[in-house]
């Protein structure tokens, strides 16, 4: 599955949302679908779209909060999957996609290519939901059971080590954030 095909797959469920991205490709790429005024693409910040997620699912509990992340990113904060745990945000949907790679920084190999397993980590800290899914439609059903559920949810999508051409997004660092914090406001 590559991960641009599952972020089509699901973009028309992410109109409501408040959506979270960590750096690199999955920004990239999810900007590429089209960017939306709920969308923050976190930039030079790796390892933290998690944090990031969990602060605003706490203080917007009546919205679904989607978080896109990566393999490399979850593995340099696991820190971050205990916290998720402790504060079980019932509104809270974070999915890894993991190619088993760095990609974004020289493609370097994680710890997933030899044997880590990032959902049985996330169950070992604590979160209630966990699923590891391979394929196109698997992500879109356990993403789609994952927004209906009351619950945290953490998915791992494997992926392919392809991205786009380019791991920049066009939209300005400052203009995004004052864009995405006046749409937090207003919603």
């Amino acid at each position: 599955m590559r991960r641009l095909d599952a972020l089509e797959a699901i973009y028309p469920q992410l109109e409501d949302a408040i959506v979270v991205t960590i750096m690199g490709a999955v920004a990239a790429e999810l900007q590429s679908i089209g960017h939306r005024p709920n969308f923050f693409y976190l930039q030079h910040a790796m390892g933290l779209a998690s944090s990031m997620g969990l602060g605003i699912a706490l203080a917007k509990p009546d919205r679904k909060v989607v978080v896109f992340d990566g393999d490399g990113s979850i593995l340099m904060n696991l820190g971050g999957l205990t916290t998720l745990a402790r504060y079980r945000p019932k509104n809270l949907v974070h999915v890894v996609f993991d190619n088993e790679s760095l990609l974004s920084v020289g493609g370097f190999p994680t710890a997933t290519s030899t044997g880590s397993d990032i959902a049985a980590m996330a169950a070992a800290a604590g979160i209630p939901r966990t699923a590891t899914v391979r394929t196109l439609d698997e992500f879109t059903a356990s993403f789609g059971e994952a927004l209906k559920a009351d619950d945290l949810t953490t998915i791992v999508a494997k992926v392919e080590a392809v991205g786009p051409s380019a791991f920049v997004t066009d939209l300005a660092l400052l203009e995004n954030r004052f864009e995405f914090q006046r749409w937090l406001r207003q919603h």
